[in-house]
């Protein structure tokens, strides 16, 4: 096989035509696939407290994840659970290989549970595939390729649909589809370009999004050691390999390998897993269940290729956890209660109160004693509100030189104030105040400042 998986000695690409075999990982692959494409088409529609259940509004800068709306103002909730996500990626990969490749990965599950499937449905098998594409052009071969690349397009526009709607949420995308498109021009060609990339990934790229654009492939080179569990050939076993025999031979017995080439021919990346692992192996397991059917045919035990860590095949060692997998962990449990605290006790709004630098108390009428505040309050929330700032000590009074007023969604307001104290309150140069932030006649928090005054 060449260095280059998918290219000939020409330099030419080197079309895959993999067969499938429904064997134990492929069906529960499936089972998996379905749910993921149940989700997938339906998550924009489900709704939290009238808000979706997943959105990405990247050109409105909203974010919505289990019906918590985000703000840019939540930037260290996003940094935290970007390395919450790094963690678990390097642990998983530490762990089990590519295996996430093979098993959740949107390009794989689609490209194989329902592109292929499309494919293999109207031009038929691998050597039916590959010798429609190697004959000349007939009214059958047009037929045939022009029905699945028009099935190609429409479910691809189907797609690209969906995917808008994680972005701009799922009435904007039906009032793209209802309204004069002249009025949604940018989501329309969005639409579009959409279509256009998940078609010609679907249709032309396909495995070299796995082997050569994905650096994760590259990660997992990194990341993987004896230890790691990953779809492996037991060589120990398996060699030497040869065609089955009726009579072994006693002095020169082979291995469990017939040579057959299944492994090879399944495999939706071209590679050979008897040569080793290779950071082009997704861990589909799709040479696990070819193999295993031909161990039932020959009365060979299953499992010839498996998953298998190098020190299990070499030296016998168990699957284990090791302490490199411990201390990973560890670290995801914190980093996962730490995020957690930071998104429960989150509040629909952010208020910071601070004192007017450089400016010291004033006398008041009335045996009050005032000092000057900013406060900075943000809405967090998808909706506008009425908003008000009040202290806990009914005899303190605020009297605004701005106030908060209404604060539309996601939006920021600034209030500046008088906080005027009674001088009888006031026994220290510096007295703490509890400041209430009212949001349409409901208590959201209580925030602390400091309050300079005369000692009395």
């Amino acid at each position: 096989m060449n260095a280059l998986l998918n290219a000939k000695e020409s330099g030419q690409r080197r079309w895959m035509y993999p067969q499938v075999k429904k064997g134990t990982y492929y069906k529960w692959r499936a089972r998996l696939s379905y749910v993921y494409l149940i989700f997938f088409f339906t998550g924009p529609f489900l709704r939290i407290n009238s808000q979706p259940l997943l959105m990405l509004n990247f050109v409105d800068r909203q974010f919505v994840l289990l019906g918590q709306v985000f703000w840019p103002q939540d930037i260290f909730l996003f940094m935290l659970a970007s390395l919450f996500f790094l963690v678990c990626v390097v642990l998983f990969t530490i762990a089990f290989g590519r295996i996430f490749c093979g098993w959740i990965c949107p390009q794989t599950i689609f490209m194989e549970m329902v592109f292929r499937k499309i494919e293999i449905w109207i031009e038929g098998d691998a050597n039916k595939r590959k010798k429609l594409d190697a004959s000349p052009w007939t009214n059958e071969k047009i037929v045939k390729k022009g029905g699945k690349h028009l099935a190609f397009i429409v479910l691809s526009f189907l797609i690209a649909n969906t995917f808008l709607a994680y972005i701009i949420g799922s009435q904007g995308l039906i009032r793209i589809i209802t309204e004069p498109v002249s009025m949604h021009w940018v989501g329309f060609l969005s639409i579009w370009v959409f279509t256009a990339v998940f078609y010609l990934v679907y249709s032309q790229v396909r495995e070299l999004v796995c082997t050569v654009i994905c650096p994760y492939g590259r990660l997992q080179s990194v990341l993987i050691d004896e230890h790691t569990l990953v779809v492996a050939y037991n060589d120990v076993r398996g060699e030497p390999r040869g065609k089955l025999e009726r009579i072994p031979d006693p002095v020169n017995p082979r291995g469990d390998c017939v040579d057959c080439g299944l492994c090879v021919a399944v495999c939706p990346t071209g590679i050979d897993i008897r040569k080793g692992t290779q950071i082009e192996c997704i861990n589909c397991t799709v040479c696990i269940d070819a193999c295993d059917q031909v161990m039932d045919k020959i009365h060979k035990p299953r499992n010839l290729i498996g998953f298998y860590s190098e020190n299990m095949i070499r030296v016998g060692e168990k699957l284990s956890f090791t302490l490199r997998m411990k201390a990973y962990t560890a670290v995801i449990v914190v980093l996962l209660g730490v995020l957690s605290y930071f998104v429960f006790s989150r509040t629909d709004m952010d208020m910071t109160v601070m004192r007017s630098a450089g400016l010291l108390y004033q006398e008041q009428k009335g045996g009050y004693i005032s000092n000057i505040y900013n406060a900075d309050i943000i809405n967090k929330t998808d909706r506008k509100h009425i908003i008000a700032i009040k202290p806990d000590d009914p005899s303190i009074k605020i009297k605004y030189i701005q106030a908060p007023g209404t604060i539309g969604s996601g939006l920021s307001a600034k209030a500046v104030f008088f906080m005027m104290v009674p001088q009888t309150n006031i026994h220290t140069a510096k007295t703490d105040i509890h400041l209430q932030l009212w949001m349409d006649n409901r208590l959201i928090e209580t925030v602390n400042t400091a309050f300079i005054g005369p000692v009395n």
